[in-house]
């Protein structure tokens, strides 16, 4: 069940500034995958934006699927003109397919890199939808995308900043049970984003419910001042932090 308020700020999320080329394609793939009764929901960058109001534009859309489908999302990308991304840049495919047209591409996701976390029938059901020209879309649910960031901590990318922004925005909100649940043997690595979240944004954090802290064996901050500027200068952490 989605929380009314997650549901109120994906109805507020923007779209209309994406150039009109990617938006028809994304669309177009969409609506396709609809048509041959094929499930996915929307993740990565799209669904960051969506749940923090902090857009960041990407050539990407990501579209979370069940491995058992992946095959037929291949042949739906080639038979609308995309090609197998892999010929300009290799990847590891045990995990993603990558197509691309133009300058513009769609992964196709089943799992994550680390193959952690299979995409399952709650990613695909228990997210807020969104709405794309005339059409209403499933996102990743807010949970799912959190513990897809957490694991995107690389030397060249870092997924931290999403993150944390994730907990500021819906923090309160979440399904934090079904989180714990998720994350399993890695919880000390959510442990870890809530402990910077704390230090970050010790007001915001304190909105957080008392068994999360309990759970992953931290204490809630005491107040303080928030401190996104002390990590980076730029904006980069949503209100109200």
């Amino acid at each position: 069940m989605v929380a009314p308020y997650i549901d109120d700020i994906v109805r507020s999320a923007n779209w209309a500034h994406l150039p009109g080329e990617q938006k028809g394609l994304y669309l177009c793939v969409m609506t396709e995958a609809r048509r041959r009764g094929l499930r996915f929901a929307i993740g990565g960058g799209f669904a960051s934006n969506a749940y923090t109001g902090m857009w960041r534009n990407t050539k990407d859309l990501d579209l979370f699927v069940l491995a058992s489908d992946r095959e037929a999302f291949v042949s739906l990308l080639g038979d609308l003109g995309f090609a197998d991304y892999y010929a300009q840049k290799p990847y590891d495919r045990s995990w993603i397919y990558r197509g691309c047209l133009g300058d513009i591409i769609v992964d196709i996701i089943w799992q994550m890199a680390n193959h952690r976390a299979p995409v399952d029938d709650l990613w695909l059901q228990n997210g807020p939808s969104i709405e794309l020209g005339n059409e209403r879309f499933p996102l990743v649910p807010p949970e799912e995308t959190l513990w897809t960031k957490l694991y995107v901590l690389q030397r060249e990318r870092c997924d931290w900043p999403d993150a944390l922004n994730l907990i500021g925005a819906l923090g309160p909100e979440l399904d934090w049970p079904r989180l714990l649940e998720r994350m399993g043997d890695d919880k000390p690595l959510l442990a870890a984003a809530v402990s910077v979240f704390g230090w970050v944004c010790p007001p915001r954090a304190q909105a957080l419910p008392h068994f999360v802290w309990k759970s992953l064996c931290l204490a809630p901050p005491v107040n303080a001042e928030a401190r996104p500027q002390f990590l980076d200068s730029r904006p980069w952490m949503i209100p109200p932090c």
